[in-house]
């Protein structure tokens, strides 16, 4: 990934990461248990719904098209745009199965205790979004996108050490 992201291909790629969280998100509103959870899961929902459109009007104005859809088939994904090892790691040992920034709804609907699973799913999933908001930031042409994605590794960096530190005190683990 030594190029980095143009901001078009930043946009394609975060548009769906960020629908993967605010489905997540959606599930915890009704499933979640905690509080803190529910909060959490409604500014996620609140904050990356906004964002995606901003960043759709954006592509509109600077690209004079709509966002293509993503995904199988389409030469975006996995192959055609993330792939290279992205993801290698990102687990962090909580076995969240969200390699890659995947996220795995079924798992997470069904999974006994859903607040645990949640911050195992969306650890990563939101580690994998500061990387891609980091990495883009370095190439992108846009100052208004570039600011775009300083806010969203700061909020979701702090929504990261909040989970963790919610992890660790629920659950007694790392």
């Amino acid at each position: 990934m030594g190029m980095g992201y143009s901001d078009q291909q930043f946009i394609v790629m975060m548009i769906p990461h960020h629908d993967g969280a605010i489905a997540m998100a959606d599930l915890a509103l009704t499933r979640a248990k905690r509080p803190e959870i529910k909060a959490l899961a409604k500014s996620i929902k609140a904050s990356q719904t906004r964002e995606n459109a901003q960043m759709r009007a954006w592509y509109k104005q600077w690209y004079d098209k709509d966002v293509p859809s993503w995904g199988p088939g389409t030469g975006w994904g996995w192959q055609g745009g993330m792939g290279m090892g992205m993801g290698m790691g990102m687990g962090g040992g909580m076995g969240g199965g969200a390699m890659g920034g995947w996220t795995n709804l079924s798992a997470l609907s069904a999974a006994p205790d859903f607040d645990r699973a949640f911050i195992e799913q969306m650890i990563p999933h939101h580690q994998m979004g500061v990387m891609m908001a980091s990495m883009a930031q370095t190439n992108s042409q846009h100052p208004e996108l570039r600011q775009l994605q300083q806010a969203m590794v700061r909020v979701q960096s702090d929504e990261i050490q909040q989970m963790s530190q919610w992890y660790r005190s629920w659950y007694g683990a790392s």
